[in-house]
Order: C-alpha cells, then sequence, then structure tokens
C-alpha cells in the first residue's frame, strides 16, 4: 500500500510518506567489515522516561554507564517508539507498526503478535547465531506465540505485561515453572551474562528486556537508601500531579539499571569482544509517572512527545564514531533493518516493512538521508512526526524545533503542512489501522507439536458468575470469589496436536475448602480432581513496594497436578467447573500448565 503522493505535492517531506507503507525492503548488500558478523545486545527497559538519564538533563539522577554509552558510542536524539510497551515490542522485533501484528491490548490475548510475522530473533536465528531473551516478552504465552517458538533458542523471564514480585519471584524457562534468584533485574543480567560466556565464541543475539522502572515500585535497600528522603527540584510537566514517593522509586530503580547495564558493558570487555558486539540500550514508552522529563508533553500511554521519545544508545567499539549525536527522527520499528543490514544477513520484504534502516546515519558523516514521517499510534489516538512538525492526536499542530514542548499549536498559521500531515494520517488510519480486525477471534493455543508446555494463566480466562478478578488489570492477577456450583472459568482455545496432557492446577485455599471439587472439560474430555490440601498464603508484595501499586498482589500458588487428559485437535470452549463445593469457597484460581506426555 503506497501512499498517493500526488495528493500532496509541494510538502517538503511529503515525497516520503511512501516509506510509511513500503511492500518490502531489500537490505544493503555492502559489508559492514570483513570480519565475521557481530554480536548483538538489545537492552530495552519498561517505563523509563527519556529523561530518567543523567546525561538529559536529570540533575536528580547519576546514570554513569548509560552516560558512557553516548560518550563512547551514537546517541540519538529523537527516537521514537510507541506508547506503550507490547505495541513497543511487536514494532522492535518486527520493523512494522503494531496494528499491523495483530498487538491492540497490553492483556488478555490483545498483546500477541500474530503468526505470519517474522521476528528479529528469527531473522538472526536464520543466519546461524545463537539466540535468547531474558526478561518481559509481553507479545504472547503460549506456542506458538512464545519467545521460543518467535526465534529465542532460551527464555527465562514472564510472559506477562507486568509482574507482581521482583525478589525471587515465580517465573518460566522454557516453559518450565522455576525460582528466581534475587532482585529480578540483576537476576535478568545475570541470565544475559552467562550466555555471553558460554556463546562467546560463535555469533550471539541476545535480547534483555528488563523489567524496571515498571511497577510494583520495588528495589534493594542498595538503591533506596539514596532516595529515600531525596529533595526533587525537578518537575514534571503537570507538577501538580507528580508523586514524589513513586518518582524517588523509580529513579532508584533506574539507578539499579544503570548499574547493570555496565555489568553488561564490562563483561563485553572482560571477553575481548568489544569490537564484535553492537550493543543497544532504548526504553519502551515514556515515564510511568508525572515525573521530570525535559518539560515535554505527554507520558506513557500519550501518542505527544514525551510518551514516545525513548532513549537510544548504541556502541560497536572502532566501527561508530565514539560521542557522536544522530538528530535525524528514527524509531523502533527501524531497528530490524538497521541490524540486519549491519550484519550483512537479508529480512523479510514480501509484506511492508515500516521501519527505514538508520545504517548509514551511524557509519557515514554527511549521510543522504531523505525526510520522513513517524506515526506514534495507541488504539484511537494518532500523532504524526516529521524532522521538524508533529500532529498531536487532537489535531493540534506543533513546530517541534521552536517549540519542543508543545505549547502553541500553529495548525491555522501552517495550514498547508496541517493538512499534509493530517492526510499521512488519514492514510495510516484507512490503509494500516484496517489491518486490524475489529474481534480478535484469535484462540488460546494448546500443545504447539514442537514444544511440551503450555500455560494458561486467569489473565486469559474469562468467568460467569460470582468470581472476580483480584485485580482490574489482568496481566498478573488471579480468580477469587469461587463460591457457586454455576460459577465457571473458560478459555476459548484450539488443541494443536491431539495427545495426552497432564494438567497442574494453581491454586489457593483455606482449610475448610478441602474437599472441593473441580473438572475441567474441553468437547468430549473431561478430568476431575479434589482438593485434599489446605494452602493459603497471605498476599504478598507491599512488604516490597516503595510506592503503593495500583495491580494486584501476589500469592504463593500451589501446583495441584490434576491428572492427565486426552484431548482431540480443534477448537473449543475448555471449562472449569466446580462439582463439589462443601465449604464457602472452592479456591483462589491461579493458572493451569499442560504439559504433553507420551
Amino acid at each position: 500500500m503506497h501512499l498517493p503522493i500526488s495528493k500532496i505535492k509541494g510538502f517538503q517531506l511529503a515525497f516520503l510518506l511512501s516509506s510509511i507503507w513500503l511492500l518490502g525492503c531489500t537490505p544493503d548488500t555492502k559489508n559492514t567489515s570483513n570480519s565475521s558478523p557481530p554480536n548483538i545486545i538489545l537492552i530495552i527497559t519498561d517505563d523509563q522516561g527519556w529523561g530518567d538519564l543523567s546525561k538529559n538533563g536529570n540533575t536528580q539522577i547519576a546514570t554513569p554507564n548509560l552516560d558512557r554509552m553516548a560518550t563512547d558510542g551514537v546517541s540519538f536524539d529523537r527516537f521514537f517508539v510507541a506508547p506503550v510497551c507490547s505495541p513497543t515490542r511487536a514494532e522492535l522485533l518486527t520493523g512494522r507498526y503494531h496494528v499491523r501484528s495483530g498487538v491492540y491490548s497490553t492483556s488478555a490475548g490483545g498483546e500477541r503478535m500474530d503468526l505470519d510475522e517474522t521476528t528479529l530473533a528469527q531473522v538472526f536465528k536464520q543466519a546461524g547465531y545463537a539466540t535468547a531473551a531474558y526478561g518481559k516478552w509481553h507479545n504472547g504465552m503460549q506456542p506458538p506465540y512464545h519467545p521460543n517458538a518467535r526465534g529465542f533458542n532460551d527464555f527465562y523471564g514472564f510472559c506477562s505485561g507486568h509482574w507482581g514480585n521482583y525478589f525471587d519471584p515465580v517465573l518460566e524457562h522454557n516453559g518450565k515453572i522455576v525460582k528466581g534468584k534475587g532482585f529480578l533485574t540483576d537476576d535478568l543480567t545475570n541470565r544475559g551474562m552467562q550466555f555471553m560466556n558460554a556463546h562467546q565464541d560463535q555469533p550471539f543475539f541476545l535480547y534483555l528486556p528488563l523489567n524496571t522502572p515498571h511497577s510494583p515500585m520495588q528495589v534493594p535497600d542498595r538503591w533506596w537508601k539514596k532516595f529515600k528522603d531525596k529533595p526533587l527540584p525537578l518537575k514534571g510537566t503537570l507538577a501538580e500531579r507528580e508523586k514524589e514517593l513513586h518518582t524517588r522509586a523509580a529513579l532508584a530503580m533506574c539507578e539499579n539499571i544503570d548499574w547493570n547495564v555496565g555489568r553488561i558493558l564490562e563483561e563485553v570487555e572482560a571477553l575481548g569482544i568489544a569490537e564484535e558486539t553492537i550493543i543497544l540500550f532504548l526504553s519502551d514508552n515514556g515515564p510511568n509517572g508525572h515525573r521530570w522529563n525535559g518539560g515535554m508533553k505527554g507520558t506513557k500511554g500519550s501518542t505527544d512527545e514525551g510518551g514516545v521519545r525513548s532513549p537510544l544508545m548504541m556502541q560497536w567499539k572502532n566501527h561508530f564514531k565514539a560521542g557522536k549525536t544522530i538528530p535525524q527522527i528514527t524509531a523502533a520499528i527501524d531497528v530490524l533493518p538497521t541490524l540486519a543490514e549491519l550484519a550483512d544477513i537479508p529480512y523479510p520484504t514480501n509484506y511492508p516493512i515500516d521501519g527505514k534502516s538508520f545504517k548509514s546515519l551511524l557509519l557515514e558523516d554527511h549521510p543522504q538521508w531523505e525526510d520522513r514521517l513517524i506515526i506514534n499510534n495507541w488504539k484511537d489516538k494518532t500523532s504524526v512526526r516529521s524532522q521538524q512538525y508533529r500532529l498531536g492526536h487532537d489535531g493540534q499542530l506543533y513546530d517541534m524545533v521552536q517549540d519542543p514542548n508543545q505549547t502553541q499549536d500553529i495548525a491555522s498559521q501552517q495550514p498547508e503542512i496541517f493538512q499534509q500531515l493530517q492526510l499521512a494520517k488519514e492514510q495510516f488510519l484507512k490503509e494500516v489501522y484496517t489491518e486490524l480486525p475489529q474481534k480478535d477471534t484469535r484462540p488460546f493455543p494448546i500443545g504447539d507439536p514442537q514444544f511440551s508446555f503450555t500455560q494458561l494463566p486467569a489473565r486469559d480466562a474469562q468467568v460467569e458468575g460470582n468470581i472476580q478478578r483480584s485485580n482490574r488489570w489482568p496481566n498478573c492477577s488471579f480468580y477469587t470469589n469461587w463460591i457457586e456450583p454455576s460459577d465457571k472459568i473458560s478459555w476459548n482455545v484450539e488443541v494443536l496436536q491431539s495427545g495426552n496432557y497432564e494438567v497442574t492446577l494453581y491454586y489457593t485455599c483455606p482449610s475448610v475448602a478441602i474437599g472441593s471439587s473441580v473438572e475441567l472439560r474441553l468437547n468430549n474430555a473431561s478430568l476431575s480432581t479434589t482438593i485434599k490440601e489446605g494452602h493459603d498464603p497471605p498476599l504478598m508484595g507491599m512488604e516490597n513496594d516503595r510506592f503503593e501499586r495500583g495491580e494486584s498482589y501476589v500469592k504463593d500458588f500451589k501446583p495441584l497436578k490434576m491428572g492427565t487428559i486426552s484431548l482431540e485437535k480443534g477448537k473449543g470452549a475448555l471449562e472449569l467447573v466446580a462439582t463439589d463445593i462443601p465449604g464457602k469457597e472452592v479456591m483462589d484460581f491461579r493458572m493451569l500448565l499442560f504439559h504433553r506426555v507420551e
């Protein structure tokens, strides 16, 4: 789909609009060097704003390692992502606007990338790279949406949009439920360093989607003590809405991030692979609070500058010019074509790649770079950014050079520019946004032939009757208030391979609920079990929170092996119902785990 350029003749940026809807992208086949293919380390943080770095003028925080990435490598002045988590991850991994890949939400299945998408990991895996992802995935849990099915040989972390506990949490490793070690961000970094050591003699792609500073606002004492009572003279654009305790926690978490990035940088040097390794650092959206962000308008969730501007630093020793700053606008959709071209490996050209390789910006002193437009979209809000202007989602036009904080609407003064950006917005909504179906009919798969485990969490389920979520935000929630035989938990599923599946149910209940019986049903198959052991741990999380969370607290859920169920390939409604309730309740429910057995 190409934009009809003739309709916007005369605008100095317009001839580049068609790049937004290219039907393919041919990689530059010129070798970057004669050496072996470069390693890739891609670090993305969760809810860290552009202003949460000392290099960007925040005197309330010290991020020396991230600052050093800019000094020793290249920094991007205006790099843009999506307004929230899962869309940015989808754009980063596919080089395409998130709506093309079916991502429309951050939970309950709407975060999944369509299965016909090709990811950055698949591109590099196909080229012979060892691949790993450690952290927050947030683009689908059940294979073939799972990271192990999207190009990552090794995965450790969580697939949900947020997690309820950052200290020794329950996680997964390649589908198996495991226990984390220590503070989660440190643990993920440790895994990354172990992977680098194990694969230092072959090309590797390491994806580190770190979990902080997303809430819950948990951080070890080592980092918290500096900020607990720290004055905060720098304020956000809407200072009256800032919660200082939240800001202090976020900044402490960002200093912990910086420390972990420093460990990665030091390990690369210690292994002697700095000249063979490209390192990237960015965030997935604007700050998760009204804290200082350079005076920009908007925070997480907004399509204004402050909601979508992210830091991006890239380092490749003796390849990238140290200290270089790139003023041209770039975006998450550009990362896949850029890394593929830097590594001299092909990437998909059989469908629209919205991104544009910025290899020339990195390697050339005077690159030929034509201006372009970048779309920022989240649900019913769409803005358009050119090098100089931003058309806001509400129809206001801003000169981002003269007015970077979006204080003055100049639409009436620049009617031609306004019309041209408005046309680009309309074209996006007509030709790209319409690729997103009106209704998500994708079932949750069980039993991908290539993988042994499938998780079905409470997050993805629907309920009937009295059952309630532990919190309005589904991602790390569980179900409670299961009190009547008519109450039901269900999932719209598709069994991908017929077979026998061992089912484990994760629950809590008081001793008075012992004797409760539940039955799992799918089409003609069923499996029953009875609760024989009470397990009633308290809610957890608040003891480690530095600021009261808005999401669910968590529990230590107990695994109960229900038995083995024989499932036939096909679709249906998987239902979990109570067949006997001797007490006042059945259980609190967290998850089903399916393990295909011979």
